[in-house]
């Protein structure tokens, strides 16, 4: 797997030296006040040690340990007196994984995943809305007839205002028996909606399963403002351009949303053995408090490389 894609790097434990590697680089708060600093432009070594009010060796010492860890680039150009040592910023995100999923058991969890296009139900679609996929819109923007083209199932990106989108899982139950099941998860890229894009711009984004709701997460803004580290170069960094990966995980004690409480809801209400398919709704509620809308990424838009997920953990 790559490590770093564009200005992104996805750090794993099952890939120690890299991740101890920039963590170590991490540790120092002077370290970390180089790249705060060189967030808003270039600078010299020399001006870092000026601006931090540190020792040119002490700065020099902390712009090599940052440059080894590959959280910054340095460049020499011709100075007055001699050569200057340019630094920039390689990195604007980390994502670090402390789960160690290849480790697990495979008997003990299937993964299902499901393209976004892949919905078998679009209810209540309110403009602003539109679909992409990789290379172009899929029809005319703010449609909500669009969203039943049989060019969906390429979908890339997809926004609404107000509404859901409904997608059809296989029955676990034939293959598991709903006793021994332990924890199902979803897991997707979304954002709020907003035209072009807009921070702060709150959402509350809900997911349902079997026709109960496991709770709502509050998206804070509608991201963009930098190219998303899948996304295209083609479509404008005006416009949305990557989300928040959200974890939502059902077990036998309650809901929980990127491993903190979120609601009461437990497994055994969702009824994931009886009915012929599970079925997840993923909208926005015309009711809710921040009636923000909502953008789906697939695995070739926005910063992760995955669609919709479901795990589910079952007892042998």
């Amino acid at each position: 797997m790559n490590e770093i894609q564009g200005k992104h790097a996805d750090l794993s434990i099952r890939r120690p030296e890299t991740l101890t590697r920039i963590a170590r680089a991490l540790s120092s708060e002077l370290r970390v006040s180089v790249l705060a600093e060189l967030s808003r432009r270039s600078r010299s070594v020399g001006e870092l040690a000026k601006v931090l009010d540190v020792p040119m060796s002490s700065m020099a010492v902390a712009v090599k340990t940052l440059e080894e860890a590959g959280l910054i680039r340095c460049d020499y150009q011709p100075g007055a007196h001699g050569s200057l040592k340019i630094c920039n910023r390689k990195l604007d995100t980390i994502s670090i994984e402390l789960f160690d999923s290849e480790a697990a058991n495979e008997k003990e969890m299937v993964t299902i995943e499901m393209p976004i296009g892949g919905y078998s139900l679009a209810g209540e679609i309110e403009p602003t809305c539109g679909i992409l996929n990789e290379q172009m819109p899929i029809g005319a923007m703010d449609l909500p007839r669009v969203f039943y083209s049989p060019r969906r199932f390429s979908a890339q990106l997809i926004w609404f205002s107000r509404g859901y989108l409904e997608y059809r899982f296989t029955t676990i139950g034939e293959w598991i028996n709903e006793a021994k099941i332990e924890w199902v998860e979803l897991s997707f890229e979304a954002c709020s909606e907003a035209p072009m894009y807009r921070n702060p711009w709150p959402s509350d984004i809900y997911v349902e399963i079997n026709g109960i709701r496991l709770g709502t997460w509050t998206c804070p803004c509608d991201c963009g403002g930098r190219q998303g580290h899948l996304t295209p170069s083609w479509w404008e960094t005006t416009s949305t351009q990557f989300g928040f990966l959200k974890f939502w995980r059902v077990t036998r004690e309650g809901t929980y949303l990127d491993d903190q409480p979120l609601s009461s809801v437990s497994i055994g209400e969702l009824n994931l053995g009886n009915l012929e398919c599970v079925r997840v709704r993923i909208g926005v509620d015309p009711k809710s408090e921040n009636v923000n809308g909502i953008n789906l990424f697939g695995e070739k838009f926005g910063d992760h490389p995955q669609a919709l997920i479901m795990k589910v953990g079952y007892k042998l």
